[in-house]
């Protein structure tokens, strides 16, 4: 396949006119021998988003331990442009977590799914004071074994851990693991000390900036300012218009600039469906609109898809090629894939959206 004359974004973090060769599944530098042609004339050429933040979509759960339900949530995110991504789970138990983690074992795609990159271990080793919609019952501390046999039971592919670097044990998880897996700092009470500390033992990622850990705050700047001034930590932002507001959007493109920010969507279940209860991490919870909560009014997670945020940070000011950058390109770099996805360069997946002026998708490759 050839897509010929789009406004191709290039490695530069730039679009220019060019043609884009494919080869099977995979982007080549060479001229395809099966003749097929599409003119992407006054279309963007980008790479598929990536969401390396989800729960799940459409009346499914990654925590549901259903392979079927994984195959909607997939069919629903390449549906809405987003073509990879990472299921995400919750805090649960160990014996829980062993079974959804193991049906990433029989995952097998077809044209129609979003790829999944690997899995999203969102606790159980979090604060705590700081659990979100997450449930208190299976919080525990950091626990390198139990990482270690989930991972196993994975086929290793546990890309990304979160876990609160205030709590017994997480320091020396970091420096035993972060050669293996990206460690993210999240849920957590940590101040700018204890942060600063993880980040330097080698967490680089933040769960959900802003969101369930202390405020920015000038005396105590926390796991905020922490991140910014370890220049190798990336952080996800929800940007669903719910989550955060957009001048603090604006603000944090300023302070953190585009090669740092990862846009995510932290979708529920609810997401793609009309208003009423669903449920996360086994909490009930009440979606109106674009806004879910549990039954105490804690925000959880977001009824929001990745492609709707992208467009929303587009609105809010943020320069089109920043964005696909941070939906994209940081996403699959931040996990350890970013010569495989997330870019259009020979080698790489041929995950790739073609959309008009206003951003609205005409074809998902």
């Amino acid at each position: 396949m050839i897509i010929k004359n789009g406004l191709v974004y290039n490695e530069n973090g730039d679009f220019e006119k060019r043609d884009v060769y494919i080869d099977g599944e995979f982007i080549t530098d060479t001229l395809p021998s099966d003749g097929e042609v599409i003119d992407a004339e006054g279309l963007y050429v980008i790479p598929g988003l990536i969401d390396v933040h989800t729960h799940g979509a459409v009346g499914h759960d990654f925590c549901d331990a259903d392979l079927e339900g994984l195959y909607k949530i997939a069919e629903f995110e390449k549906s809405q442009g987003v073509t990879a991504f990472c299921p995400t789970s919750m805090t649960l138990s160990e014996e829980l977590l062993t079974g959804i983690f193991a049906t990433i074992n029989d995952y097998k795609p077809e044209k129609k799914h979003a790829r999944v990159l690997g899995i999203n271990m969102e606790g159980p080793f979090i604060s705590p004071s700081k659990k979100g919609a997450q449930n208190p019952e299976y919080i525990m501390n950091s626990d390198i074994d139990v990482f270690r046999r989930l991972n196993k039971v994975s086929g290793g592919n546990i890309r990304l851990v979160t876990l609160a670097p205030e709590t017994e044990g997480a320091n020396l998880f970091i420096k035993e693991l972060a050669n293996d897996v990206s460690i993210s700092v999240g849920h957590s009470e940590a101040n700018f000390k204890q942060a600063d500390e993880a980040f330097k033992n080698g967490a680089n990622h933040v769960t959900h900036l802003f969101n369930a850990m202390p405020a920015f705050n000038h005396r105590d700047p926390g796991i905020v300012g922490a991140a910014f001034e370890n220049i190798g930590v990336m952080a996800e932002l929800i940007c669903d218009k719910v989550h955060i507001h957009p001048c603090m959007i604006r603000s944090t493109f300023r302070l953190f600039g585009e090669d740092r920010i990862i846009l995510i969507s932290d979708s529920m279940e609810a997401t793609g469906m009309e208003d009423g209860t669903y449920s996360l991490g086994g909490q009930r919870v009440n979606k109106k609109g674009n806004k879910a909560t549990l039954d105490d009014g804690t925000i959880a997670g977001s009824c929001t898809d990745l492609f709707t945020c992208f467009k929303n940070v587009v609105g809010m000011g943020i320069p089109l090629k920043s964005a696909v950058k941070m939906a994209s390109t940081n996403p699959a770099k931040s996990i350890g894939l970013g010569d495989k996805a997330g870019v259009i360069k020979s080698g790489a997946y041929a995950d790739l959206l073609l959309l008009d002026k206003e951003l609205n998708i005409v074809k998902i490759l």
